[in-house]
């Protein structure tokens, strides 16, 4: 009798395979705090077999980090975090904890590379091109800006003409650039205190359609329930007025374009703004979110970067002066592409007030 044929090969995948097949390293854990499962991708993280992982304490092969679990009800994340492992050696990941749903006491353990946190607006690459902008807004403004005026009121003296209209036309343009990056420049401490961020998306949204967006569709979705968090008004409504703008933009030429603004509280998420700054909860969510086409991939992991932009007329400051007064706030911003069909999402990370 001939072998029956494998329904792996030539059906549906079953779950083996899926798991395996996953694109990110995966262990589960049971009831037991034990390890019932772990994919090829952890296997290789973790430089260990599944068979060895399986039945053993979860502790004893991958201390979770920080003070969190996912066994009161909630996600729990930390990014950018080192971990020592059963071997010894340490890896930098994205760690993720969550409940499997309809499962008491099972939980689920993704394990992102450190190279995702390039995405999440603390990684040391964009601290360190931020301060390069600082370096160059200074200078920048020093040896550029004063020679501007003088070669403006020369042309001026020339009198009225075409050739005059443009020398002093192109000179406000260059002052004009040179006033934002000016705002790099600034590192004196930016001041927070506990705000409702609903007011301040109401008044970003009503900039918006008076101005850049009229005509585009701009909805809420807004979880009601949000505590006050901990930001400056001012830096705040400057993003998120400088994110809509640039989701106006985005969606320039789509059919029926689409922007939406959403809130909501999440459990569990702990990152660090910055290289050496203390790992802080950031639950408060505020997301920008439009149905254009996203940044380009090969730009996508740098958006935030000074000089970086998806559009040919583009500067390159808007994006990384938000991660800027992000980060100034003690908070974080990111980028992705998500949903079916999918839409490109600014999603700001905010401290909760008094935590």
């Amino acid at each position: 009798m001939p072998p029956l044929p494998d329904p792996s090969r030539h059906g549906r995948p079953g779950f083996a395979a899926l798991f395996a097949a996953l694109p990110v390293a995966v262990i589960v854990i049971d009831p037991d705090d034990r390890i019932a499962h772990a994919n090829a991708l952890a296997e290789q993280l973790l430089n260990l077999s599944e068979r060895l992982m399986v039945g053993q304490p979860l502790d004893a092969i991958l201390p979770p980090p920080g003070e969190g679990s996912a066994r009161d009800g909630h996600g729990f994340a930390i990014y950018d975090t080192e971990i020592a492992t059963a071997r010894g050696h340490k890896i930098r990941v994205d760690f993720v904890e969550a409940q499997v749903p309809d499962h008491a006491g099972w939980r689920a353990i993704t394990l992102h590379s450190s190279a995702t946190s390039r995405r999440l607006g603390h990684s040391a690459d964009r601290a360190a091109g931020a301060r390069a902008a600082v370096g160059a807004a200074a200078m920048l403004a020093h040896e550029i800006k004063n020679p501007l005026s003088g070669i403006r009121g020369a042309a001026q003296l020339i009198g009225a003409g075409e050739l005059t209209t443009l020398i002093t036309t192109e000179v406000d343009r260059i002052a004009a650039l040179i006033d934002r990056m000016q705002d790099f420049s600034d590192t004196r401490p930016l001041p927070s205190a506990p705000e409702n961020i609903y007011p301040l998306l109401a008044h970003a949204r009503r900039v918006a359609l008076a101005g850049f967006a009229r005509g585009v569709m701009v909805e809420e979705r807004y979880d009601p329930s949000l505590p006050p968090a901990s930001v400056n008004r001012d830096a705040l409504l400057q993003i998120v007025i400088n994110l809509l703008k640039n989701a106006r933009e985005a969606v320039h030429g789509t059919r029926n374009p689409r922007i939406v603004l959403t809130t909501a509280y999440r459990h569990g998420m702990a990152v660090s703004a910055a290289p050496g700054r203390p790992r802080l909860p950031l639950p408060i969510e505020i997301c920008v979110i439009d149905n254009g086409p996203g940044a380009p991939a090969d730009i996508a992991d740098h958006l935030f970067d000074p000089f970086v932009s998806g559009r040919r007329e583009g500067q390159g400051l808007g994006l990384a002066l938000v991660d800027k007064l992000m980060r100034d706030m003690g908070g974080i911003v990111q980028y992705a592409r998500e949903g079916s069909p999918e839409m490109t999402v600014l999603r700001l990370l905010l401290p909760r007030a008094g935590v």
